[in-house]
């Protein structure tokens, strides 16, 4: 699935909860906040944050999307495994949430976060459909890593495909 994503969502096909095999894309940015900030050491972190999507698929009524997402996991500026849940509310009105169970989620260098993240819809709109969110949030001070404070926000680009 990880080529298909690099390749273009708008090549994924799937059958759909709502409409058979329909897909939706959204491209957007991304900023989470983690508490205790991301540092070299492994500690229990929660995260929290928001995002900003545009959105284009198979509905022809969403056309943007806005979430929330809280979680908490163990987590360091090497490697972050947490579980997660992104409360995601279309232009429609209709709302979804989504599940990231735990599972070593993103690969942090440097407090730079690559994340490959798959997840479900467990309420709400697409209810029962596979997510996959990928994208590449970074920070401006990397070399927070090495103080106890740590690594607190990191923002940048993200996806969200839903299948």
């Amino acid at each position: 699935m990880t080529s298909a994503l690099l390749a273009g969502p708008a090549v994924l096909l799937a059958s759909a909860h709502d409409k058979p095999h329909s897909v939706m894309a959204c491209a957007g940015s991304a900023t989470v906040r983690f508490s205790p900030g991301l540092s070299l050491w492994t500690r229990h972190s929660q995260l929290g944050g928001s995002a900003h999507y545009t959105c284009t698929g198979t509905d022809p009524d969403v056309k943007w999307a806005e979430s929330k997402i809280e979680g908490s996991g163990e987590t360091s500026c090497l490697s972050i495994s947490s579980t997660a849940v992104e409360m995601v509310t279309w232009n429609t009105g209709e709302h979804s949430k989504v599940l990231y169970r735990q599972q070593p989620l993103v690969q942090t260098a440097g407090g730079e976060v690559v994340s490959l993240v798959d997840g479900t819809v467990v309420e709400g709109k697409y209810k029962g459909r596979s997510v996959s969110s990928p994208g590449a949030q970074i920070t401006l001070n990397p070399l927070d890593c090495a103080t106890k404070k740590g690594v607190e926000l990191i923002d940048g680009p993200t996806t969200l495909v839903i299948v």
